[in-house]
């Protein structure tokens, strides 16, 4: 699929402020805003003291505040000049009134006092330093920051964790795998490394040049996003040490407070969903807090008149808005609907329903729409509630919200009868208008555009032969074997579409048109970028079949990588897999840590590590437990209520 100039190209999707002491002004009778502020404020702190004297100190002459005793007798304030009864009234004071008097003449010398007060503090303020005036604010503000951190800091109620199973182990007992896997652990290795050594806190690396890169749907912010999608994918390789380093950066200095424009999908996919997945399998209550902390900012994007949010919201200011280039302003299908898991997630260990409405209103919304052909376009405006242009991919723009249809139904322990339902309803449709076989046997799934079928799969789309495996167990009319059979054709044509290249290793796209099949035509469609989509599928087939083509192809494709994709500063993605000898385009993306050997390394693993019956895999590849009938009554179904 060709991918628009500002689209992202990460994994399964649509492809700060500076707190610091500025400097001094060098002439001096200029004084920093800081200062100034100071001033003012003791200034004003003086005037209104001054005023409250003024106005408000009780006066004898005036009305007194008193207490009604037997001893005070209250009676009408007559003018002696003119004998006409006056509506005020007077206080003709019992033995009390020698009290009250020294009541008043107390706090008359408390407010000198605190004048006097005041006016030395201001005197003292102007004797210093712009240095000593710089210090007291910048003490000032760490006072301010610690408190933030404390309050942000503080911890969740507690839930009833789910059974984890399978969060370590799954060592294979061939020598040839565990070697094979050894041998994934230690390109992980070798990308992290790099990444600490040369982008450490950046978003992302460019390992040629060995410096941080960060992609435009992180915004200006440097969040760390490569150190939060591989905390898992460590934790699940067993380097405890590389995730402790991991962890310490996250504690220190993962802050959101940011004036940074970020994606509301990604950033929900990548950090939400990695911090979750970080906690539940280290049990460190910090990943969780920083997940919720996340959340919170990004409930803003979704204050549009239908509830569809915004693809992009201010971490700050909580300004969302939609990417230039979709339909008409339109929010696009496959990030609204790709929010589920962790959003239910959220409301589980928080005990917020707020996360779990947003993402069932979604829901709701979508069921009272007609779709085309019983298809999802891929855009929908949500000011107006109406589908944007009439295209429909399985692919970018679409891809990830079929994936979390099903697994939002295995994720409710196949309680969510509702989402199962969406979800075979749509594979029906796309199998019956989109799923074709080429002339030379493969079957592809197309993309529908404008009332016809577009013959170009993309390597994103690639990821569904795992979906149709996947779902297989439920299907409808007995049709278990026809979709596991299903997944294993998609994976077959996407393997050509790996054989077919110079390199073996896959293209963005490809087409089925004519002679040509499973082969990118466009320059512009035969890069590779790291994606872990084909092998993904690779693993569930395995998982699901155990034939060992998968393990094979997967090995392949590994090779590839090591030979072509590495570097000595990390590993890079390739602009041509067509040519013999490719140029780099110097990105180690997140994803691949995140996803690309994180699927390599279970392909090689026992299905005890981490067991499919007991997770379910976001679309960024971050295992989350299934919540289990006893643990959860988030679910709108009647089995659950």
């Amino acid at each position: 699929m060709t991918t628009p100039a500002l689209l992202p190209l990460s994994g399964r999707r649509i492809p700060p402020l500076n707190l610091g002491p500025p400097s001094f002004p060098h002439h001096r009778a200029t004084l920093r805003l800081s200062e100034k502020f100071i001033l003012l404020l003791i200034l004003s702190a003086f005037i209104t003291l001054c005023f409250g004297a003024f106005f408000f100190l009780p006066d004898s002459s005036k009305h007194k505040r008193f207490d009604l005793g037997l001893e005070d007798v209250l009676i009408p304030h007559v003018d002696a000049g003119k004998g006409a009864k006056n509506p005020g009234v007077f206080l003709i004071h019992g033995p009390d009134e020698h009290r009250h008097r020294e009541e008043e003449e107390r706090l008359r010398n408390k407010i000198r006092a605190d004048h006097e007060k005041a006016l030395e503090e201001a005197k003292e303020k102007l004797r210093k330093s712009r240095e000593e005036i710089r210090a007291e604010i910048q003490t000032e503000k760490n006072k301010v920051v610690q408190e933030m951190k404390i309050k942000e800091n503080k911890p969740l109620p507690p839930v009833p964790i789910p059974n984890l199973v399978g969060i370590s182990g799954g060592d294979p007992e061939d020598n040839d795998i565990r070697e094979k896997r050894e041998k994934i652990k230690e390109m992980m290795k070798h990308a992290w490394d790099n990444y600490r050594t040369y982008g450490w806190g950046h978003n992302e690396l460019r390992p040629i040049a060995r410096k941080g890169h960060s992609p435009n749907i992180f915004g200006s912010s440097q969040m760390g996003a490569t150190i939060v999608d591989a905390l898992d994918t460590l934790y699940i390789m067993g380097l405890h040490d590389e995730f402790l380093d991991g962890q310490r950066w996250i504690e220190d200095n993962l802050d959101f407070s940011v004036n940074s424009e970020v994606s509301v999908f990604e950033v929900n996919i990548r950090f939400i969903g990695g911090l979750l997945a970080a906690y539940y399998l280290s049990g460190e209550e910090i990943f969780k807090i920083k997940a919720v902390q996340l959340a919170e900012k990004l409930l803003p994007a979704f204050n549009t008149p239908t509830g569809i949010p915004w693809a992009m919201v201010n971490l700050k200011s909580g300004v969302g808005r939609n990417w230039g280039w979709a339909s008409a302003g339109s929010s696009i299908l496959a990030e609204f609907g790709t929010l589920h898991m962790e959003f239910i997630h959220l409301s589980y260990l928080t005990g917020d329903l707020t996360y779990y409405k947003k993402v069932m209103h979604i829901r709701k919304l979508l069921q009272k729409m007609d779709r085309p052909n019983g298809l999802y376009p891929n855009y929908l405006n949500p000011r107006t509630g109406r589908w944007g242009q009439y295209h429909t991919s399985v692919g970018g723009l679409g891809d990830s919200f079929y994936e979390y249809l099903l697994k939002a139904w295995l994720m409710s322990d196949k309680t969510d009868h509702e989402a199962r339902k969406m979800y075979d309803d749509a594979i029906e449709a796309i199998e019956k208008h989109l799923i074709k076989k080429s002339r030379g046997g493969l079957i592809f799934i197309g993309e529908w555009k404008n009332g016809h079928l577009e013959k170009k799969m993309g390597h994103l789309a690639c990821f569904a032969g795992g979906m149709f495996a996947l779902g297989a167990d439920g299907s409808r009319a007995d049709k278990a074997g026809h979709y596991l059979e299903l997944g294993a054709e998609i994976a077959r044509t996407c393997h050509e579409s790996y054989d077919r290249t110079a390199l073996k290793l896959g293209p963005e796209s490809f087409k089925f048109d004519g002679a040509v099949e499973a082969v990118a035509v466009r320059q512009a469609e035969k890069y590779y970028i790291l994606r872990p989509e084909v092998i993904e599928t690779y693993w569930y087939l395995w998982r699901f079949t155990h034939d060992p083509r998968y393990r094979q192809w997967g090995w392949e494709a590994a090779l590839a990588i090591e030979k072509y994709c590495r570097v000595s500063g990390g590993f890079s993605g390739v602009k041509d897999v067509y040519s013999s000898t490719p140029t780099h385009d110097d990105v180690q993306q997140s994803f691949f840590l995140a996803e690309t050997l994180k699927y390599l390394y279970l392909l090689f693993s026992g299905d005890d590590l981490l067991p499919l019956d007991h997770w379910v895999f976001n679309t960024e590849a971050h295992p989350l437990p299934v919540l289990h009938l006893a643990n959860t009554t988030l679910s709108g179904n009647p089995a659950v209520r």
